[in-house]
């Protein structure tokens, strides 16, 4: 799976961005733009899907050469795309929660758990993903609020990686050689126990009151490549109206 992202809609984080390592084939091209990220995933992923955002970016998808285990999806409801790989355990207690349907599946649930939090907003949305028990990473766009919405396991079970390419989209995908290849050096796994929204930015919702710092990453040969991002313990954020209480009435979509 693949989604680009305009800056527009997802700003890339602090320390994701690393300079340009001399003399390399990403360096020496300047990078790969939107089309050539899309065009790259197409040509390599049979019966890949892909959609226009328009300018907001785009997504692909292709369930060829996929873990039976881990499978990904794709589906859209009233204006929402998902794209999902992995598996929910408690699927039955969330369709229940959610008043779905038992044919309900992944993207669905995720779908209408992002619809709750954007028109009534009764949880915040770290306690939402924390509610959900598996192995997987997401990826959610909103075109009517121009929003998104990633988050990947506790554990980080599900490869998921995320970059910055020459035009300055923030890209997410589960291939690796992709992003390599379209962000340089500008690309890193995505923080496990964490998720990205349009407005709150990168987050973690096994602990949601601390902040998440980048750390310098640096690979094989010695160069910088991206930043790995983790949880200062000794950084809280402020309590305050900002951090919705579970049950309360108030309206969060502002998260969004």
């Amino acid at each position: 799976m693949l989604a680009v992202f305009d800056p527009t809609v997802a700003k890339c984080p602090e320390g994701l961005r690393s300079p340009p390592v001399a003399g390399s084939a990403a360096a020496a091209a300047g990078g790969a733009g939107a089309g050539a990220l899309m065009k790259g995933f197409s040509d390599s992923h049979d019966g890949a899907v892909t959609v226009s955002l328009g300018p907001s970016g785009a997504l692909a998808y292709s369930a060829a050469n996929q873990n039976p285990l881990v499978p990904r999806l794709f589906g859209a409801v009233n204006d929402i795309f998902c794209l999902f790989q992995g598996h929910i355990e408690n699927i039955a207690n969330l369709k229940q929660h959610y008043g779905l349907s038992k044919t309900a599946n992944e993207v669905t649930i995720l779908i209408e758990a992002y619809r709750t939090l954007r028109d009534r907003g009764p949880v915040p949305a770290s306690q939402v993903v924390r509610d959900l028990s598996g192995k997987f990473a997401f990826i959610l766009y909103d075109t009517l609020s121009k929003s998104t919405f990633v988050a990947a396991d506790a554990d980080g079970s599900i490869p998921f990686f995320w970059g910055v390419d020459s035009e300055n989209h923030l890209v997410f995908s589960d291939d690796a050689g992709l992003l390599k290849t379209g962000c340089g050096n500008s690309y890193a796994p995505f923080p496990k126990g964490c998720f990205y929204t349009t407005s709150g930015g990168l987050q973690s919702f096994e602990h949601p009151l601390h902040e998440v710092k980048a750390v310098p990453r640096v690979d094989s040969q010695g160069q910088m490549c991206g930043s790995t991002f983790k949880v200062d313990s000794e950084s809280k954020k402020k309590q305050d109206a900002s951090i919705p209480r579970v049950g309360s009435a108030a309206d969060w979509s502002n998260q969004f």
